[in-house]
């Protein structure tokens, strides 16, 4: 980097240092874009053929597939999630999408349509050119495949910043992506804080931004996306996603549903469900059962077996829960289990579940990032229905109902991106994934994110006493 500043990046489980990352200023993040920019306007990635890039990038899921138990330690020791649920779950989602995009490569093409008067109409689906992304901490490889998979896919150059808490493994896929045989230029990466990304948001030479991250951040990016040059701007955003167990539920199974919805991954997952609304007639049963459910989640270093929880990210995020869990119990929610942290070294906390939440406290309104489930109880649909709609948010619902009709009814009526019904945290690579409301715009996953990449271009030329029209 330009300025040879370096930064630390730290392991969760103890606060010490891993290493230090060289740190990305205004200066290389200019660099980074010429770069880009060069690949994309002189380089070979968008005039190759569309089956070339797709052999490329399916070379590197097959050595992402190769280097698995690698990745899936880096992703453990940068972040602190359970290496079994990053080895067994994660790296095997982070090479499906890289495949899934390799698919779509060449089967990206435009159309031809009509016209009333003598003339031929080609539609062309076209690369955006420059593309910049910001991935944040919680799934930095998932979130390095949802951005980088579509962009290369449909033809671009990428330049990405990671999060400035986990820069070790965007780094080091992107080392292997140039292994096989991915162009100088094509993709980018800038470790750095902030100032990095707010540079690469309103830079002027970038076409187009994906940004994932807090809601408070994406407005910041989508106004300096806006300043500059107008590029479009795909956001994903926070959530307080509800989930609702309705009176016919099966309580043992409800139970350990809700529970994985919003302690998966230390509740460091913006779709996590941590607004749990029961019934009122199962309630009582379904509130002893979640405390001792919490009460048995193994939280421990994450790279033993059998662990279910690690530690949070760090110090920041470590403090913002316990200030939440403070705020719980002092607004007259009840603590039925957890509520601090766990041993000496490290930003561990308990599983914490509250009872008798009502809807204006904060544990029920804002996004805490954390371990903390909130029960809520309710008495009927329509009630139900307003009240998780009663958010700012918008990202995804769970419903857990053995009756189809209240399924579609509650699954109509959420104000919701993704509803997932007797089910939760399904993230296969073709399901799109995004918001209504303030949890952002634009779809992830799936065909919807090739739209992000492509320019649409028509294409308009005479005809001479043509056969047909």
């Amino acid at each position: 980097m330009s300025s040879g500043k370096m930064f630390p990046t730290y392991d969760p489980r103890t606060g010490d240092v891993i290493t230090m990352v060289a740190e990305a200023d205004t200066e290389d993040v200019n660099r980074a874009v010429s770069a880009a920019r060069k690949a994309f306007d002189e380089g070979p990635w968008p005039k190759m053929s569309a089956y070339e890039r797709s052999c490329i990038m399916l070379r590197f899921a097959d050595f992402l597939e190769k280097h698995g138990d690698e990745l899936a330690a880096l992703e453990t020791w940068d972040n602190g999630k359970p290496y079994e649920q990053a080895a067994n779950e994660e790296i095997p989602m982070l090479i499906r999408l890289f495949r899934y995009y390799a698919g779509w490569a060449d089967k990206i093409h435009g159309l031809t349509a009509p016209a009333d008067s003598l003339h031929h109409v080609q539609i062309l689906h076209e690369p955006i050119g420059v593309a910049g992304q910001i991935i944040p901490w919680n799934f930095p490889l998932l979130m390095f495949a949802w951005k980088v998979g579509p962009a290369l896919a449909c033809g671009n150059t990428v330049v990405l910043k990671p999060a400035e808490q986990t820069p070790l493994s965007a780094l080091y896929v992107s080392k292997l992506f140039h292994e096989v045989g991915l162009p100088p230029g094509v993709l980018n990466v800038i470790p750095g804080f902030g100032s990095a990304g707010a540079a690469l948001a309103s830079h002027m030479d970038v076409d187009k931004l994906a940004f994932t991250g807090s809601t408070e951040t994406g407005q910041a990016v989508l106004s300096a996306a806006a300043k500059s040059n107008l590029k479009p701007v795909t956001l994903e955003l926070g959530g307080k996603s509800p989930f609702i167990i309705c009176e016919d539920a099966d309580i043992d199974k409800a139970v350990e549903l809700a529970h994985s919805a919003v302690f998966f991954n230390q509740g460091q997952c913006c779709c996590a469900g941590s607004r749990t609304f029961v019934h009122e007639r199962v309630y009582d049963e379904f509130v002893e059962k979640a405390k001792a459910r919490a009460l048995k989640r193994v939280v421990g270093d994450p790279f033993k077996k059998g662990v279910e929880q690690g530690p949070q990210i760090d110090t920041e995020q470590f403090e913002k829960i316990l200030k939440y869990i403070e705020s719980g119990i002092e607004s007259g929610a009840t603590l039925e289990s957890g509520g601090e942290k766990l041993g000496s070294k490290g930003f561990y906390v308990q599983p914490t579940v509250f009872s008798n939440v009502q809807d204006n406290m904060l544990i029920a309104k804002d996004e805490i990032f954390g371990p903390v489930q909130s029960l809520l109880k309710f008495k009927d649909l329509e009630e139900v229905i307003r009240r998780a709609n009663s958010t700012h948010y918008g990202l995804a619902a769970g419903v857990f109902t053995q009756n189809i009709d209240v399924a579609n009814t509650i699954s109509r009526a959420l104000r919701v991106g993704t509803v997932w019904v007797n089910c939760f945290n399904i993230f296969d690579a073709a399901i799109p994934f995004g918001g209504y409301k303030m949890s952002g715009h634009g779809r992830e996953k799936g065909v919807y994110s090739l739209n992000n990449y492509l320019q649409v271009k028509a294409v308009v030329t005479p005809l001479k006493n043509p056969a047909w029209m």
